[in-house]
């Protein structure tokens, strides 16, 4: 029996995914696909309405929107992939040793999961850029250093579960190392449910790299990033209102694209969403 409403679904999911798609191809291709030079400055052509030479338009100190837009998909989205990169590979690490071993270990990993889980993400990160400094660098640090703990404490519950298996108490009996049981056996089971919160915790963190530098402690002018870019035309939001929407739209479309890409993917790796619509 199909769910009521699936063909939207399916539909939006589609959606969904050639605008997540197109987003990660212009990051990759970013240089290539710039029509005009995203640094140029043409203070002859301040402010220029979408036209023909510039399609979305140029801002206060003539530099192509588009172009800015373009270039500012690799640095924003970049970055995030830098932070998942990096706060997946801290969750599997902390997290499956804490779940694998049990004990003191897990107690005292835990605890330190608790220290830096009291404090909410964003003003975590304030506290770590004004410890480590502005910049993109020091901003991936920080988002990495305020979201790490929540994957470890996901991570180690899935590895606590998965220790019950038959399957998993077999490799033990047998003899199998800690270590090969988790690769062979464990790691498995826990890479599906967190390749959905990943797709999840995209917009989330597009959203904290964006803020971050609006507020002008992270990506730095003029390097094109739509945070960056919403902060430059915030002075002239009244006169000229495009030059925040274009940014502000960029930052919406990849949240939702991504948001919705993470849905799906939770829906199929959870059985019991799938049966209670069928119902």
């Amino acid at each position: 029996m199909i769910p009521a409403g699936f063909p939207a679904r399916s539909g939006s999911v589609a959606v969904a995914g050639a605008l997540a798609a197109g987003l990660v191809l212009l990051a990759l291709v970013g240089p290539l696909a710039t029509p005009h030079d995203p640094l140029a400055v043409d203070l002859t052509r301040r402010f220029e309405a979408p036209g023909f030479a510039h399609l979305l338009g140029t801002d206060h100190l003539g530099r192509d929107i588009l172009s800015r837009l373009i270039a500012g998909a690799r640095t924003t989205l970049g970055s995030v992939l830098a932070v998942l990169a990096l706060v997946l590979g801290l969750g599997l690490a902390v997290g499956g040793l804490s779940g694998m071993l049990g004990g003191r270990i897990d107690a005292v990993l835990m605890r330190l999961c608790d220290v830096f889980l009291t404090v909410p993400t964003f003003v975590l990160a304030l506290f770590m850029i004004g410890a480590l400094g502005t910049g993109l660098v020091n901003v991936v640090a920080a988002i990495v250093l305020s979201h790490w703990a929540w994957y470890a404490r996901i991570v180690r519950g899935l590895v606590l579960e998965l220790k019950t298996r038959d399957y998993v108490l077999a490799a033990r009996i047998a003899g199998a190392p800690p270590l090969a049981i988790f690769a062979e056996h464990v790691l498995p089971g826990v890479v599906p449910p967190l390749a959905a919160l990943a797709t999840l915790d995209i917009g989330h963190m597009a959203l904290h790299v964006a803020g971050l530098s609006f507020l002008g402690l992270g990506v730095q002018p003029p390097t094109p990033e739509w945070g960056v870019m919403i902060n430059d035309a915030r002075a002239f939001f009244w006169t000229r209102p495009l030059l925040v929407v274009w940014p502000g739209l960029a930052i919406a479309l990849a949240v939702l694209a991504f948001n919705r890409l993470g849905d799906a993917l939770r829906d199929r790796l959870d059985p019991t969403l799938v049966a209670g619509r069928g119902l």
